[in-house]
């Protein structure tokens, strides 16, 4: 899952970098509002990008999870306050 986001993400910015490009080295020969709403678009994708990148997948670890060793899931639970049944 995660190469699959990661290539949504560099997906997502080579797009963003088209446009940018596109609006300021051919579009804006023939219209400049058009040159600048591409690049408004352009400028709403890298956010979404880093949304998608960074997004939690099923699979993904997260950080309270257990890291699988006994010792420092015990030494963990202790700092948070925790008891784990056994």
């Amino acid at each position: 899952m995660y190469a699959r986001r990661r290539h949504v993400y560099f997906a997502m910015m080579g797009t963003c970098l088209a446009l940018f490009v596109l609006a300021w080295g051919v579009v804006r020969i023939w219209s400049v509002p058009a040159a600048v709403g591409m690049c408004v678009v352009a400028m709403v994708i890298p956010p979404l990008a880093a949304m998608v990148a960074n997004r939690r997948g099923p699979e993904d670890r997260w950080w309270d999870d257990p890291s699988g060793d006994p010792k420092s899931d015990e030494w963990w639970d202790e700092l948070d306050g925790r008891k784990r049944p056994r």
